[in-house]
């Protein structure tokens, strides 16, 4: 059985910068990477529909040691995913990750103050993700043929074995994203099975299919159908985007002339630090401005889309009904999606689906949709901790009633911390801070002799409140799975850079609502 100092669970863009931070700040630290799939980038690989790109500026979505050197400040999937495997090879991390890996049960034991991780391992495996000879037969196969597009007898055949194995280590830190790589969400429609054409949700798209020529639609008006819908319309005959509701869409340019002029003049790393500060000021700004004045908000967005559009549009299918950041606002680069509306080549129906049909799909107001190919575009299913069964002391975690400590640790979880991103700005500002935080939590206990650090709900004021203020699907389908905040801090998720930055760069590691446990306690 091996056992690390540190084992981080997941190795996409919050797991690759968790390992890159332990080499800086922890480097006599023994640390693993467990990855349940066969490569490296978790999102960034999985997502292979038409035009997938970031829906956050790559200076902030970067990480903050490592510049981001392209052209393009919104950047498409393959350039971020190079990125990260770029960060990998930088930091040497290629050798600590171990694919195939998938954690199923984390035990913490107080006598011996570790973690026992039990772990599902199929082969065969990978020692790197990102070039082509580095691939297993099955792997390359994969390039032409995804599995989850195999019917279920050649699924079977291409199985490989698998077994258990386990590990131990002294901290635990997840790095598994929010949702199930599984599959997505796809409401239960009246009439699905009787539509003729192809299905297909954005988590699990063919990369063999053809839509040349093909009318398409696109149900959903989230990040990713108006990522999809430009996208789609460069070869499609003409793309439907049908939506429910309308979402708050902003224009971005996709690149920084401030970050272009400050790379002239500039190191890469003194450009880099500059435009980042200068995008989390912006975004900061935005968000309180949404909060503190929405009618503000509404009318500057507004006024964009009219500009785009013209009015009859903009009031039709671009007036939400809620306030902005209510849900998160949807970014398009360049305009691209006005773009492809304005000049015919897609368009925006507002309605609501009564069933499919063996064409298409009919709407509550009468009217019929024809389509060669449906794509829903309806969100994630929400997983925490990527479905993993935490046992303290032999006490099941009921996650869904824990209470999350400086927005990343558990009430009487010892040891364990969790990468989560901000809903009102970039994930990895957030998991950053997160990764700094961890290791000057790990170089603070070893200081101290201590084995264990165990967050404790000790104040009788604190008020359990729901984690996330988000309206959307995604999270309303989840609120009761998820663990809540509480109504002050420590216990209280800011939502905001400069506050966490003071908090968990700067603040202190001891406090009220922590325990430290030294090595001969828990012998």
């Amino acid at each position: 059985m091996e056992h690390f100092d540190v084992l981080i669970i997941g190795a996409g863009l919050s797991g690759i910068g968790a390992g890159a931070r332990l080499r800086m700040d922890c480097p006599d630290k023994s640390f693993a990477i467990l990855e349940g799939r066969g490569a490296s980038g978790g999102t960034w690989d999985l997502f292979r529909y038409p035009g997938v790109r970031s829906d956050s500026d790559m200076y902030t979505l970067g990480y903050r040691f490592r510049p981001w050197r392209d052209a393009k400040a919104i950047a498409d999937g393959p350039a971020i995913l190079n990125y990260i495997r770029e960060t990998a090879d930088e930091y040497d991390l290629n050798d600590k990750i171990r694919y195939g890996h998938r954690v199923h049960r984390a035990e913490w034991s107080l006598d011996e103050a570790r973690w026992t991780v039990e772990v599902e391992v199929r082969g065969p495996h990978l020692s790197k993700g990102s070039t082509e000879e580095d691939l297993p037969q099955s792997r390359k196969d994969a390039k032409e043929e995804r599995e989850e597009d195999l019917p279920q007898s050649r699924k079977d055949a291409k199985e490989p074995p698998s077994e258990t194995t386990t590990f131990t280590c002294s901290f635990l830190y997840l790095c598994t994203g929010y949702y199930t790589y599984e599959s997505g969400y796809t409401p239960d429609w009246p009439g699905f099975d009787s539509y003729k054409g192809t299905i297909v949700h954005p988590q699990k798209w063919p990369e063999t299919l053809d839509y040349a020529d093909k009318k398409v639609l696109v149900i959903g008006s989230g990040a990713t159908a108006v990522t999809l819908v430009p996208a789609l319309a460069d070869r499609a005959v003409h793309v439907t985007m049908l939506q429910r509701s309308p979402t708050y869409i902003v224009s971005m340019p996709s690149t920084d002339k401030i970050a272009d002029a400050l790379r002239a003049l500039l190191p890469a790393k003194a450009a880099y630090a500059l435009t980042r500060w200068k995008n989390v000021i912006r975004q900061m700004f935005f968000y309180v401005l949404a909060r503190k004045w929405p009618s503000v908000m509404k009318k500057m967005i507004a006024k964009g889309v009219r500009a785009e559009l013209g009015e009859e549009l903009a009031e039709r299918h671009f007036k939400p009904k809620y306030n902005p950041w209510d849900q998160r606002l949807c970014i398009v680069p360049d305009s691209d999606l006005f773009n492809v509306i304005r000049d015919g080549r897609a368009s925006v129906v507002t309605g609501e689906i009564e069933k499919f049909t063996s064409n298409g799909v009919r709407l509550t107001s009468g009217d019929e949709l024809e389509a060669d190919i449906i794509v829903t575009a309806t969100g994630l299913v929400l997983k925490i901790m990527a479905g993993l069964t935490l046992v303290v002391d032999g006490e099941v975690v009921d996650l869904s009633k824990k209470i999350a400590y400086k927005g990343m640790m558990y009430n009487d979880v010892p040891n364990l911390a969790q990468a989560f991103g901000y809903t009102n700005a970039s994930w990895t500002l957030k998991c950053d801070l997160t990764s700094e935080y961890v290791c000057r939590l790990i170089k603070y206990m070893d200081k101290h002799g201590y084995a264990s650090c165990t967050p404790r709900l000790n104040d009788p004021t604190v008020r359990r409140e729901p984690a996330l203020d988000f309206n959307s699907g995604y999270v309303l389908r989840a609120l009761d799975e998820v663990p809540g905040q509480g109504s002050k801090m420590p216990w209280r998720l800011h939502q905001n850079y400069f506050k966490d930055l003071r908090m968990l760069r700067m603040g202190r590691l001891e406090d009220d609502a922590i325990e430290f446990r030294a090595r001969s306690s828990n012998k």
